[in-house]
């Protein structure tokens, strides 16, 4: 069977051995640690908490947050133990085409195409929200919203999207940047994350003396909750789905905000370029995971305290630039916090960026290298030794989303990817210890295969979780990918027989 012919796992690690042809190894446990951070905290807290608990969870939130973590945990503990195994660049791409077989690792290069790049173009278009808060509303409608967008405003006046061009222009300094280098976008990065958790951390500190109890009740949203409409008739939340109020909430809630955790699996793409991917990959998955799932569920009681879930129905009221708007709106003289919030936001949106962008162009070169994509893809820079084509083509491509595509849609379909690829990775890791149970494991995933089976299965309840047009949307991106493999990639694989 062609379509399953798998990578032989020796030849996997000789090619993760090969420092002297492929990607520099500059990075420690501190520097993977901050990646899997920079990359975790971003729209995923900001932006897509508020839209959770607006259009399925309320101050439930926090509860959608714990089930994602959760289902994050198991899938960690198995992202962990192939990383420290296997260091090579390609992620559940690469981990799939030892345990699967080439189709199933195509497919999941494919699915792990709308979790960075749509996750880079999802985080971009939230950097121009927050961009325009800043500016008090300075950039005209059209120019910072997609054409698929649309609102009406309290006068009867109708505006319309043509174009995101701060988003684009975020995307192309920061790739810029990735073509410098992977250790100078690490220095950059760390800086970051120190600014932005810092932010974190003053916001549920100085948050938690306005908490007001009726905001938290009830916690759940109940069944018989009216649809939203805005001025222009338009229906902007209905909540008679399932998975739309009650504990069917929760789960719903918790494909939302599963966004705000695809940073831990990022690092595993930086794992060709850890000085000691045994030891250090672990500890950067698991840790910036831990680190991250804390903050998230305090950020979200205390947003949901301060402001009612009602507040963030409407992106035209309070879910775009979320934190600001609960600040200045709810937190009296606290109006410096709002500005230096937006602004820290502001940079930590451009790390999760710089993140996604370089998990992307990493799976794109373990791929192109394997002959599944053009060998452009993996073609690196003379001096920086980074893959500075891919980052062009990465550019375009997720440009295209971020100028052209709503966050929700952005955002959900990356939700997609991002479950998939964990559903693979942990039912990868029992396959291979039976099919390889000699290998050296530095990391062993505790429980195998419960916790692998757990992961898994939380995962696909989170799938199914997610709303009917993000689901066709997938298939129909799947759909796409499978008839590139049939006309490229299948005859062009090094694998050919």
């Amino acid at each position: 069977m062609s379509l399953f012919r798998k990578k032989s796992l020796s030849d996997l690690l000789a090619q993760a051995a090969d420092s002297e042809k492929g990607l520099k190894r500059t990075l420690g446990a501190g520097s993977l640690v901050a990646l899997g951070i920079g990359a975790i905290i971003g729209a995923g807290l900001f932006v897509r908490t508020a839209a959770a608990a607006g259009q399925a969870a309320g101050p439930g939130v926090t509860l959608s947050f714990i089930v994602a973590a959760i289902g994050c945990a198991f899938a960690g503990l198995c992202y962990a133990e192939f990383a420290a195994m296997i260091p090579i660049a390609g992620s559940a791409y690469a981990y799939s085409y030892v345990t699967m077989g080439e189709l199933v690792a195509w497919i999941i290069g494919w699915a792990l195409i709308m979790e960075y790049a749509l996750g880079a173009a999802t985080v971009s278009i939230a950097w121009s929200e927050y961009l325009n808060r800043l500016l008090d509303g300075g950039i005209p409608y059209q120019w910072c919203h997609s054409p698929l967008e649309s609102f009406t405003d309290a006068s009867g006046v109708h505006h319309q999207g043509i174009i995101n061009i701060p988003a684009l222009f975020i995307l192309l300094l920061l790739t810029l940047l990735l073509i410098k280098g992977t250790q100078e976008s690490a220095i950059v990065n760390a800086v970051i994350v120190f600014i932005k958790v810092a932010i974190v951390v003053i916001f549920i500190i100085v948050g938690w003396q306005f908490i007001k109890p009726e905001n938290h009740t009830p916690y759940l949203i109940p069944a018989n909750t009216p649809p939203v409409i805005d001025n222009g008739g338009k229906v902007i939340a209905d909540y008679s789905g399932w998975n739309k109020h009650g504990w069917g909430g929760i789960l719903g809630g918790a494909a939302i905000v599963f966004f705000a955790f695809i940073g831990f699996d990022a690092v595993s793409t930086a794992a060709q370029e850890a000085k000691n991917p045994k030891r250090d990959m672990p500890i950067g998955i698991l840790g910036s995971l831990v680190v991250c799932t804390i903050l998230y569920i305090l950020f979200g009681h205390v947003l949901t305290g301060v402001a009612s879930w009602k507040d963030f129905v409407d992106p035209a009221k309070g879910r775009e630039a979320s934190v600001a708007y609960a600040i200045s709106t709810y937190m009296h003289g606290y109006g410096w916090l709002a500005t230096s919030v937006t602004v820290a936001i502001l940079a930590g949106f451009s790390s999760v960026i710089l993140v996604m962008l370089m998990g992307q162009s990493r799976v794109f070169y373990t791929m192109s290298t394997d002959g599944l994509l053009p060998k452009a893809f993996s073609e690196l820079h003379p001096k920086f030794r980074t893959p500075y084509k891919s980052n062009i083509i990465l550019f375009i491509f997720v440009g295209l989303f971020a100028g052209f595509v709503p966050e929700s849609m952005a955002g959900n379909l990356t939700s997609f990817g991002t479950l998939l690829a964990f559903v693979l990775v942990s039912v990868g890791v029992p396959i291979l210890r039976v099919k390889a149970p000699n290998i050296e494991r530095p990391f062993k995933t505790p429980l195998a295969p419960l916790v692998a089976f757990l992961g898994a299965a939380i995962c696909i309840l989170m799938i199914i979780g997610l709303d009917k047009d993000t689901l066709l949307s997938a298939l129909g991106w799947m759909i796409i990918g499978l008839i590139v493999y049939f006309a490229y990639s299948k005859k062009n694989s090094k694998l050919k027989a």
